[in-house]
């Protein structure tokens, strides 16, 4: 059975503002460095006990990962951490500001091998750009991995990116989980790109859309007819709940755009003599043009069109 933790170093994506002020968020204003796919938190925590002059902010997409890092910063008494569970690309293009961060972290990115994979890869041209925006001047990341051809392939990528890179070779050093793996499978040296800010890339912050409810007379589900959006973004419709007792419906649909996904409920109920079309109260999610352009595909669809 699990332990209860202290939430109070993790940070929701949904309720916080975007994009965020960090100060705000810690108990001074100092240096922001962000560590993208903090694992068990090993570097982040040891890094943050040993640079308390610093802030540092983790990002990592799976919950285990986080419960055990925010467990050992608890046990820890640091309080110059905070914890994401968001995607980085959503991290970054939304979150931070440009010029906010002043280094980046990496340790031991997954390389998606396989050559039908290789468009999960981070670090692609487009991300370091965006890497490089929301650095500050000379501004500095830091990436190593176990995989030669995926550092070659990132080293590719950072043409035209406004960095300056370093590439080398290096012996053991950052002892996280996976450089255990694979010093004890044998391996003994590593790769590490070393990249300083030298001009600036401007990529505008994805800054939330005020969503707006529709409005329809009447509502027969036995005529609602919703056909897939695709495009920029895509939306699938997967389920329709309908009370007439209650008279309301619900409906859920996946909304994908770019890097950012969300399952997404809407309500459709009656006020002051018509229908309206809107989010369902009580669920998490950004409000993105790509939530936008769902809601109007429901509009749509009521209507039968």
């Amino acid at each position: 059975m699990k332990s209860n933790i202290s939430l109070q170093f993790f940070i929701s994506q949904y309720t916080m503002k975007r994009p965020a002020d960090w100060s705000g968020h810690f108990a001074s204003a100092q240096p922001v460095d962000v560590e993208i796919g903090f694992g068990n938190g090993d570097f982040l925590v040891r890094t943050a006990q040993t640079q308390p002059q610093r802030n540092f902010v983790g990002i990592e997409q799976q919950w285990e990962r986080v419960y055990k890092t925010l467990k050992k910063v608890n046990r820890s008494e640091i309080d110059n951490v905070r914890v994401l569970l968001v995607d980085a690309w959503v991290a970054l293009e939304r979150l931070f500001l440009p010029r906010s961060i002043e280094r980046i972290y990496c340790l031991f990115p997954c390389p998606w091998p396989k050559k039908e994979h290789a468009k999960h890869r981070l670090f692609s041209q487009s991300f370091l750009k965006l890497m490089n925006s929301r650095l500050k001047p000379h501004g500095q990341a830091t990436i190593v991995t176990d995989h030669q051809p995926y550092y070659a392939w990132v080293l590719e990528q950072g043409e035209g990116t406004g960095f300056l890179i370093e590439a080398k070779e290096i012996a053991t050093q950052y002892n996280t989980k996976y450089e255990r793996k694979w010093v004890e499978q044998g391996q003994e040296h590593f790769f590490e790109l070393a990249l300083t800010k030298k001009e600036h890339v401007d990529v505008p912050v994805k800054e939330d859309v005020t969503l707006q409810p529709y409005f329809i007379d009447t509502l027969d589900p036995r005529q609602f007819k919703f056909e897939k959006v695709s495009g920029p973004t895509t939306v699938v419709f997967k389920e329709l709940i309908a009370d007439e007792k209650q008279k309301k419906a619900m409906l859920h649909l996946v909304v994908a755009e770019e890097k950012l996904t969300q399952h997404l409920w809407v309500a459709i109920f009656p006020i002051e003599g018509r229908w309206c079309i809107a989010p369902a109260l009580g669920q998490n999610f950004i409000p993105s043009q790509g939530v936008a352009e769902a809601l109007q595909a429901v509009y749509q669809a009521c209507q039968g069109s």
